[in-house]
């Protein structure tokens, strides 16, 4: 805390619009410091429990303190009856749950934050929600997610999604759903709705595309490759690949995590490789992993392994070329460079 206060501040206060998360995060710190209760655990009784939310996680920093400002997981339904909280001007089954002012006031503008008339990221902000283009406003989470609020349409949309380019789904909303948005009930189409209900039933993530066998697995099954110290703590790598299953296997200093893979299909587990995705997280490392792989060339397996209930997914690409192995990996989105330093390995003995 001694730090947030000593940090000089540029500009005159009230002259220019920062975004600072700390400052959400000494927020929390306040409202822990006066309740005794984080605020996570504040809300519960107060927000979460009467919208239903079931079992909403924040992350905290070392002193157990909510993180305030990002870091806050609900599923999609939830996030939707957050922005219809606020729809209904802060009435949930005839209860006040927060004051119709404060929602009046969080979502007005409260700062000015710049001109485009093609950003939703300059149409004003108000108390932790972004104005939007349309009269709409909304709350956002990083790399897309959203409770958007339309109140001349009645509707609120939320949107759980892993991208970089986040102005290009408000795009959409804007472009697509928008315009279909019209007064009055449709009528009744059972044939449009079971469309619906098939599509819905058969989503799932894409995997990689490529063959589930290839003439190289059996040569490289088991074989164990070194490399030399590198920023990410990986000494050596292992795949296996008995009958029509996979399984990486990964050392560091401190362990050896086992990911079973999925060949053409998605396989999960807790607990295995992740590509340091818990770090920049900053969540303990026993992820809901699905892990699903192909060879994507004769010389070349690729596994994508995805975070469940996160917004992130690493594609690991492993190049084999006689004793040597190149490791390519990236992240589909991240606070930095998504792209990995490569790994190049030898073969080991084990």
């Amino acid at each position: 805390m001694e730090r947030f206060f000593a940090h000089p501040v540029a500009h005159a206060p009230g002259s220019r619009f920062v975004y600072n998360t700390a400052a959400t995060y000494m927020q929390s710190a306040i409202v822990q410091k006066v309740t005794g209760q984080t605020v996570l655990d504040y809300l519960k009784p107060r927000l979460f429990e009467p919208l239903g939310f079931e079992d909403p996680q924040w992350l905290a920093s070392p002193e157990g303190i909510s993180t305030g400002g990002y870091g806050f997981m609900a599923r999609t339904e939830e996030i939707a009856k957050f922005g219809q909280l606020y729809l209904q001007h802060g009435e949930w089954n005839g209860e006040q749950l927060i004051p119709a002012d404060w929602i009046h006031a969080a979502t007005t503008i409260q700062s000015e934050n710049g001109d485009s008339l093609t950003s939703d990221w300059a149409q004003g902000y108000g108390y932790q929600f972004w104005r939007s283009r349309h009269n709409a406003y909304r709350g956002d989470g990083a790399f897309g997610q959203y409770s958007i609020v339309l109140p001349e349409q009645d509707a609120v949309v939320a949107i759980t999604s892993g991208v970089s380019d986040m102005q290009n789904v408000l795009n959409l909303v804007w472009d697509k759903l928008l315009p279909a948005l019209q007064d009055g009930s449709l009528p009744e189409d059972a044939a449009a709705q079971q469309e619906l209900q098939s599509r819905l039933a058969g989503l799932t993530i894409r995997m990689p595309i490529g063959e589930t066998r290839a003439d190289l697995a059996a040569d490289v099954s088991g074989q164990w490759y070194a490399f030399p110290e590198n920023d990410r703590g990986i000494d050596a790598v292992s795949l296996e690949f008995p009958d029509d299953a996979a399984t990486l296997v990964v050392r560091t200093a401190d362990e050896e995590t086992r990911t079973p893979v999925g060949l053409g299909a998605w396989t999960t587990s807790h607990g295995g490789f992740n590509n340091g995705i818990d770090k920049f997280l900053g969540v303990p490392d026993d992820l809901l992993i699905a892990a699903s792989g192909v060879w994507t060339a004769d010389d070349v397996f690729t596994i994508k392994l995805v975070a469940c209930e996160t917004p992130f997914y690493s594609t690991l690409e492993f190049h084999f070329d006689g004793d040597r192995m190149e490791l390519d990996s990236r992240h589909n989105v991240a606070f930095g460079p998504t792209q990995l330093p490569q790994l190049v390995g030898e073969a080991a003995a084990e």
